[in-house]
This record gives C-alpha cells, structure tokens and sequence, in this order.
C-alpha cells in the first residue's frame, strides 16, 4: 500500500496556503470500484449485514455497534466496546463519507471499504469470529440470507467472506451527508455560513489547516484506492503539554502495520466533515471537545498558540461542515425459526 507523508513547517505551510486555496463542495457520488458495482438488491442485503449482531461470535456486536449510523457513525466513546466487554485501542472513526477515503482506519491499513469490512468481524477484541469460514457457516445457516447472496451475486454457493464485505461495502457507499452549509455556500448560496463561519474558513487557510484538510472530504487530496495520506502527529511534541496530556504519542500508529522507522506517529489524515459531532477527538478518543481539539492541532501541528477567538471562529467553521444524514431503517433481519445460532 503506497503512502504519501508531507511534513511542512509553519512559514511553508503559509506560503503554499496563500495560492488561492480552492475549498470543493461533497460529490454527489463516492468512487464506485468497478469489481463490486451497486445495486438496490447489494446495497439491502449490506444494510442487514452491517446490522446484524449474528456476525459476531456471541451475538452482542454489529458493524453498527462502534460505527452507528443512528447518529454521529461512530459511538462517541474514546473507545468501542467489543465482544466480552472488550475494549479497543483506538477510537472509533465515523463511516459518514468514509466511502470518499483512499485507505480506511487510523493507520491506513486497509486500502477499501470492502478490506475494511474484513477485519472487525476477525478481530478478537471487536467481533471476535475465529476465522473467515466461521463468518461463511454463520451466515449460510441462515436460509435467508443464502437466497438473498446468491440472487444478488447471481451464483449458487455466494455465500463467501468476500461477499459479505462486499455487501456491507455497497451499503456504506450510500452513507455520505451532502448539502452542509458550507457546501451550499460553495454552490451559490452565499447566505448558508454566518460571518463568524466564513472568518474561520478564512483562519483555516491563513494559518495552514489547509495543507494537510484538503479535498471534498477535507481529509487530503483524491487518490486512487490504496494510496494513503498520512501525516506524523503530533509534529511539534517538544515542550507541548497536550502531547501527556492527551497521551498523544503513547500509539506509534501506522509503523504497527509497516513496522517502518518513518512511519512512526503517521496517521491518515482524518476528515473534517461532521467532526462537531464525532467527539471525543484524536485517535486516543481523549479530547472531548471541538473547541479543544481546535487548539491541541493548532499546538502540536502548527506550533501556533491561538486566541480564543480564533478558535471559537473555526470551531464555528467546522460545524458548517455537518452535511444533511440520509434516513436510516432498521432492517427485518433473516430469521432461524426454532433455533439459535449464538447459544453459550
């Protein structure tokens, strides 16, 4: 998996911010990989998927668990609880427009939506199912679901790990929130952002946010699949009370996966849409507020100190990011009569 790493410092980071900065509104669509094409049937038999806790070992954990689409597309906690009562290392991002995203997770280390299905149901701590085959017979002793998988991938026998992800990657390409009032401001509508708005999206440029949130989805430059931006936080740990306090540098991040000298402290820029409702902050879910996070970036980042007024002016920028959320239903579920499938 390819990675771009930028490291820039203030006075570069104002130069390159001063060459009319282009701001993108949402596309209507996300990047639709030409191996798993949507349809109404796929998407359906995702949205069961990514609800059903039967895809984990005991029955209590769903895909919606830790990234619920109810709401904010994480759990709002610093960190998901899993299987067994299990806790993660890191906290949950959201799935909102994560179908925008060249790589998934914090580190980067799954280069699609489908790859990024696949390891939560494996993961011990998360969903904990021993293998691959384990989630096959799970879901194919349901008769339901074997009908659906083989009318949606038009074969007998459909029922494979990968089509599972597949499914549940259909589903999360339609989980994207367009029209914020930034991004109607950007199409014209001038009066969709208040002042105090516009003055933080002005900040954001000046001081150099800008260089590293870029793109429609604020999380860097379109790349192809697979091909991640990253940047080392914090870049500026000497003397920076956040950096204990937050334990900001206790995860080596992305040089777990690479295990790479030059990876350590390297993370996939995180995006910046619906962030004023995704705290708690930071890959270590320790920052509770947007406020607080505003400053903690500005600090190890930037190495900028800012006035309060600032902040409040991005923190009101950032919240014109918050795009409209799409109805979600709780599907009817395939069910086993007379039997269960998760007994102790």
């Amino acid at each position: 998996m390819k990675k771009i790493f930028f490291w820039f410092s203030p006075l570069a980071l104002l130069a390159m911010t001063s060459l009319s900065y282009a701001f993108e509104p949402l596309p209507a669509m996300p990047p639709i990989p030409t191996d798993n094409p949507m349809s109404e049937a796929k998407v359906s038999l995702g949205r069961q998927l990514y609800f059903d806790k039967r895809l984990s070992v005991d029955g209590t954990i769903s895909c919606n668990s830790c990234h619920n689409v109810m709401g904010s597309g994480s759990d709002n906690r610093p960190v998901s609880v899993g299987v067994g009562g299990k806790k993660g290392g890191r906290n949950a991002p959201t799935v909102w427009n994560s179908a925008y995203l060249s790589v998934q997770f914090w580190d980067g280390r799954a280069a699609t939506l489908e790859d990024q299905a696949k390891g939560p149901v494996l993961n011990p701590v998360e969903m904990g199912m021993h293998s691959a085959a384990d989630a096959e017979a799970r879901i194919r002793s349901i008769p339901g679901y074997v009908t659906q998988f083989n009318e949606v991938f038009g074969a007998a026998n459909s029922v494979t790990y990968d089509n599972i992800a597949k499914a549940i990657a259909a589903y999360e390409r339609t989980l994207i929130t367009p029209n914020s009032p930034f991004d109607r401001y950007q199409k014209g509508e001038k009066s969709a952002m208040s002042e105090q708005a516009l003055r933080g999206m002005k900040t954001v440029e000046k001081i150099g946010c800008t260089a590293c949130h870029t793109g429609p989805d604020f999380a860097g430059p379109e790349m192809p699949a697979g091909q991640g931006f990253y940047q080392k936080f914090p870049i500026y740990a000497a003397n920076n009370p956040y950096v204990s306090k937050y334990h900001l540098m206790d995860d080596e991040g992305r040089y777990g996966v690479t295990h790479e000298e030059s990876d350590k402290h390297l993370w996939r820029v995180q995006t910046w849409r619906n962030v004023a409702l995704t705290a708690p902050y930071f890959h270590t879910g320790s920052v509770a507020t947007l406020d607080e996070a505003v400053r903690v970036m500005a600090r190890s980042q930037l190495g900028l100190t800012l006035k309060e007024g600032d902040v409040a002016d991005i923190v009101a920028f950032l919240n014109s990011l918050t795009g409209e959320f799409p109805v979600q239903s709780m599907p009817r579920l395939p069910q086993t009569p007379n039997r269960t499938l998760t007994a102790e």
